[in-house]
């Protein structure tokens, strides 16, 4: 089978298209021919080797596992002796629990990395889902303990995980702001923000006593500069994660009631099931900047680097 390989850390050029041998399923396993698969941030990190924490989970002089991608979609070409859910032909979508993989044009998942597809997404749209919408779903509901009513505010509004997160808000009944660039203001109100502050021109965190939840979802902001525009009982949450974070989280949540959460990410069938319920009810719609087949991953990863992809940046496979 066709794998995009990298055997060192460096620039886009150590990404290679190569010929591998297919894997097999295990016994719980199903086999996927993959159709359309995201390339995230983390892959970025990966292939970079940066910041350090990348180094010591994919490796610290080399990469250990040499394909990047962490969701997917695609149809079931093969089931383990114990799969039973799932027959060969079945639609399916997910993200992995291992690091990488799926920028290739198979790939084995066990049951808790996959997920029956939604009915109304092409392959390219339920390609966007599994990563982005699972981190967005766990940063407001389990980190951010959104409730109806909450105020809700998305740094990174017109992003891969920000335009998950301004609709997963919305579908709690709570209020919406998105933050973005002037040439986001649309995008971000077309999938349902109440109110979208142009960052270029406005400052949120100069708001005082204004949000429930402040969800940095791309890392731009820190607790202490977003304390003050919490509520009492406000709570901070950014993607970022690691030693650093922890040490903040223990040292910056305030006696006052305020908050902050590191994120982690959980790879969870259930939460996918979930997120297959939001965008079958019309809650949810994927956004995607561009699509790229698998032969020009190179030129993928020069564009997500630059960081103003509006939505997601998509692989097309076979």
């Amino acid at each position: 089978m066709k794998a995009v390989v990298y055997t060192e850390y460096g620039r886009p050029e150590v990404l290679q298209l190569k010929e591998i041998d297919e894997p097999t399923p295990k016994d719980d396993e199903v086999l996927v021919k993959i159709h359309a698969a995201s390339i995230q941030q983390t892959d970025i990190n990966f292939r970079t080797g940066t910041p350090l924490l990348a180094r010591v989970l994919a490796g610290l002089l080399k990469p250990r596992n040499q394909i990047l991608g962490c969701d997917y979609s695609g149809t079931v070409e093969a089931t383990g002796m114990n799969v039973e859910e799932y027959s060969i032909g079945d639609e399916v979508y997910g993200q992995l629990n291992k690091r990488t993989g799926t920028h290739a044009e198979y790939i084995s998942v066990s049951m808790r990395e996959v997920s029956p597809k939604p009915n109304n997404l092409t392959f390219v749209e339920a390609a966007t889902v599994g990563v982005s919408g699972t981190i967005a779903l766990q940063c407001l509901r389990d980190h951010g303990e959104i409730q109806r009513k909450d105020k809700v505010l998305v740094n990174g509004a017109s992003g891969g995980i920000g335009t998950f997160a301004v609709q997963i808000a919305k579908s709690y009944d709570t209020e919406v702001i998105g933050v973005c660039s002037t040439a986001n203001l649309e995008l971000v109100k077309s999938i349902g923000a109440d109110q979208v502050i142009d960052y270029t021109k406005e400052d949120f965190t100069e708001r005082v006593d204004e949000y429930d939840i402040i969800f940095d979802a791309v890392r731009k902001n820190t607790f202490g500069n977003c304390k003050n525009a919490l509520t009492s009982k406000g709570i901070y949450v950014t993607t970022e994660f690691g030693p650093g974070i922890m040490l903040q989280m223990r040292m910056n949540s305030s006696l006052d009631g305020k908050r902050m959460v590191g994120m982690l990410m959980n790879v969870d069938q259930a939460d996918l099931v979930i997120l297959t319920g939001l965008i079958e009810a019309g809650k949810i719609r994927p956004v995607i900047d561009r699509t790229y087949p698998l032969e020009e991953i190179a030129d993928a990863h020069r564009y997500v680097e630059k960081g103003h992809a509006k939505g997601k940046v998509i692989m097309t496979i076979g």
